[in-house]
């Protein structure tokens, strides 16, 4: 009896422990603090008056959908133009703007992202960059992980409670750790503000109906002290029939900011979440999309998470600057699932059940030192970061009774059989130390390098049979890269950057090949070009990338999993990004992915495109808001389309799927100066598509759903 692979999520990557007395004794050290790059005494003496820490600008919220500083590409408070390596920032206005409902959506309109590749399958935010799966190891959340080292339980995110979502593309591992080489995207979680502010909503529509709060600001008259208070209900669906998407997500914030220099932010949440599993149709079975083939009574996937964690900045003068960065968060799951429907109406389905559980605990310290010497400026990051994990989960496994597809009559509970089939538990620590150094001469070209040092256990202990896997797996890897600054605004740029990600074959799990999977590494070759144009509030990116991974692992079956040797995705990527007027804002994104199979265990599949891997993917955005008068308020007209190119189901390209497009549209009205009514509509046309086919599963796309939404604001 076999588990399918996919819908396990289980990381093919387990990382893996350095004892807990060196872990602490790094954890104790001073660690790093991201500072402002001081071009200029006046940019210098601007920054160092903000009230919250000279990163502050660097995490939003933005006043347009245009950034122009980020720390996700150096992990210092950096101007994007600067960076030697291609960052997307989804800001918290294009997040209202689109109204997005998942991390999926908010990176939807992204240069070389693909999201969505399983359908209406919601569990988690399957995400790709550049040709590679970041799902289980790419999602960070505050610039600390969000990995999933087990099976099935997993953080979610609230996109109600973020104020930016940034993708940084390319080999991250010297910076963040244990990845793959098509990148990472952080989440930054909304905190106090230095202004009072409030806003009240609700929305309903397809498959919603929803209230929302958020508002904080100053507690006293000096600004020491202030608070932000978010929170979210949720009584919705995924738009099929017998789905759920119920939330419950409350985020209480404290900053304290005794001076200049000096704040601790304290970020807490606690999120239900109530939903259901994938949905899929046999290959060939041309049923209506509406069709439900597993049990209504045995079909949810519900967790609820506890999340308490802070962010420290002080800087001890004007060269010297520490941060500390934490986070714990508790997960338990409860899924339960019926899939598996067959063109037989004779045959038995597919049962199982999940009871998990998971502790985890992050931090990561750094110690940041500026200094400039004749013409040069000088930025050195030192750094420690550690990792934590531990999941338990219980997984029955059994059978259903047969289902007639073209005309379903449910069982229930009394046709469903499970028995024992894994009861384990998963103890990983990760532990990195890095350094970097940026460079800037004159100000025109920029040299960042660095380097990083990973230490990974992993035990599985399988509490049913008394066995253990235990694996460990170091690795250095590096980067370096340099900008060149035509002008102030336009600049290019070049990169060379490693990946890391180690994979474990636990024995008795019934699905992998019983050797030990031998650790990923990557690396990626990267140029390109950034402008921000002088008339109006812009970003425009053009990248060449060139990336390689070695010992990829792929699934022959459901069941089966082999290292087909090497991967290669190459491509170019072009984005942009402008609020043209104050009334005026566009997103547009292309993206050429050539990906092969360099190398295969068999060699059968040697020159053919890695399965879902498509070689176009195309994006705009576009909204205008027409100003009112003294007896009408501003109406906001906006449109989207987002393409997504031919693609294989599996490596052979035995299994082709059609390119597919869909539509977006949102209509806001601005009521009073405080009351807006928006409307927004995703796939308006309601096309009817298939995002992928998984070894004879068909898994559609998301139907068309409109909500509307009253907002009240002060």
């Amino acid at each position: 009896m076999t588990v399918d692979r996919r819908r396990g999520m289980r990381v093919s990557a387990r990382h893996l422990v350095a004892s807990s007395a060196l872990a602490t004794v790094f954890m104790a050290m001073t660690g790093i603090g991201w500072a402002q790059d001081a071009t200029s005494d006046n940019g210098t003496q601007l920054e160092t008056i903000v009230l919250q820490g000279k990163s502050d600008r660097a995490v939003g919220p933005d006043s347009t959908i245009v950034a122009k500083d980020t720390t996700v590409g150096s992990k210092t408070d950096t101007p994007v133009v600067d960076l030697p390596a291609s960052v997307s920032v989804i800001t918290q206005k294009e997040l209202e703007t689109r109204h997005v409902d998942s991390l999926q959506q908010a990176v939807a309109y992204t240069s070389s992202v693909l999201t969505d590749e399983f359908g209406n399958d919601d569990r988690y935010d399957y995400i790709r960059i550049r040709g590679f799966d970041q799902t289980t190891l790419g999602i960070y959340r505050d610039g600390l992980t969000q990995r999933i080292p087990a099976f099935f339980t997993a953080s979610r995110l609230e996109p109600y409670g973020l104020q930016r979502v940034e993708v940084l593309k390319g080999s991250t591992s010297t910076l963040f750790g244990l990845n793959g080489p098509g990148g990472l995207v952080n989440s930054i979680t909304k905190r106090p503000q230095d202004q009072k502010f409030g806003e009240v909503y609700t929305s309903y529509g397809d498959g919603t109906k929803e209230v929302g709060v958020d508002f904080g600001g100053p507690i006293d008259p000096d600004g020491v002290w202030s608070y932000r208070f978010t929170a979210l209900g949720k009584n919705g669906d995924q738009g099929w029939d017998y789905s759920n998407d119920d939330r419950i997500y409350v985020a209480p914030a404290l900053t304290i900011s005794p001076d200049d220099g000096t704040s601790l932010t304290i970020l807490t949440d606690y999120y239900k979440r109530d939903g259901t599993g994938a949905r899929g149709f046999p290959t060939g079975a041309n049923l209506d999309i509406d069709t439900f083939l597993g049990e209504p009574d045995f079909n949810r996937f519900n967790t609820k998470q506890g999340d308490i964690g802070f962010q420290f900045e002080h800087e001890f003068n004007e060269n010297l600057t520490f941060r500390s960065n934490a986070r714990y968060s508790h997960v338990s799951l409860d899924y339960a699932e019926v899939y598996g429907a067959s063109l037989d109406p004779t045959a038995d389905r597919t049962a199982f059940s999940v009871d998990g559980s998971s502790n985890r605990y992050m931090i990561d310290n750094q110690l940041q030192y500026d200094a400039s010497w004749g013409g040069v400026e000088s930025k050195t990051l030192l750094g420690v970061d550690y990792a934590n994990d531990n999941t338990r989960e219980t997984i029955l496994f059994g059978t259903a009774g047969p289902i007639d597809i073209n005309n379903p009559t449910y069982c229930g509970l009394s046709c469903i059989t499970l028995g024992p089939y894994v009861d384990w538990r998963v103890r990983q620590q990760a532990l990195g130390i890095y350094g970097q150094e940026q460079l800037t001469f004159d100000d025109r070209w920029i040299v960042t390098f660095g380097g990083r040092w990973d230490h990974v256990n992993t035990k599985a202990d399988y509490l049913d049979t008394g066995t253990q896997d235990d694996n460990t797996e170091t690795a250095f890897t590096k980067r370096i890269g340099v900008t060149y600054k035509f002008t102030p605004n336009f600049a290019a740029y070049a990169n060379y950057s490693e990946s890391f990600q180690p994979l474990v074959t636990p024995t008795g799990n019934g699905y992998a090949l019983s050797d030990s999977l031998k650790p990923q590494k990557g690396e990626q070759y990267e140029v390109g070009l950034k402008y921000r144009p002088d008339g109006f509030d812009g970003l425009f990116t053009l990248a060449y990338f060139d990336l390689t991974q070695t010992n990829v692992p792929t699934y022959v079956s459901p069941i089966l999993q082999k290292q087909i040797g090497k991967v290669g995705v190459r491509g170019i990527e072009f984005e942009g990004k402008a609020a043209i007027a104050d009334n005026l804002n566009l997103t547009l994104a292309y993206s050429y992915w050539d990906g092969e199979i360099k190398e295969d265990g068999t060699g059968g599949n040697v020159g053919n495109r890695p399965q879902r891997v498509p070689r176009h993917l195309a994006s705009a955005w576009l909204d205008y808001t027409i100003p009112g008068g003294d007896k009408i308020g501003d109406l906001t007209l906006g449109g989207g389309v987002r393409y997504i190119g031919q693609s294989f189901g599996d490596d052979a390209n035995t299994v082709s799927l059609g390119g597919y497009a869909t539509v977006d549209a949102a209509v806001s009205y601005k009521v009073t100066e405080d009351v807006t009514l928006a409307v927004n509509a995703t796939n308006l046309f309601d096309r009817k598509y298939v995002a992928t086919n998984y070894y004879g599963t068909e898994y559609y796309g998301d139907r068309r759903k409109v909500v509307g939404t009253l907002k009240y604001s002060w």
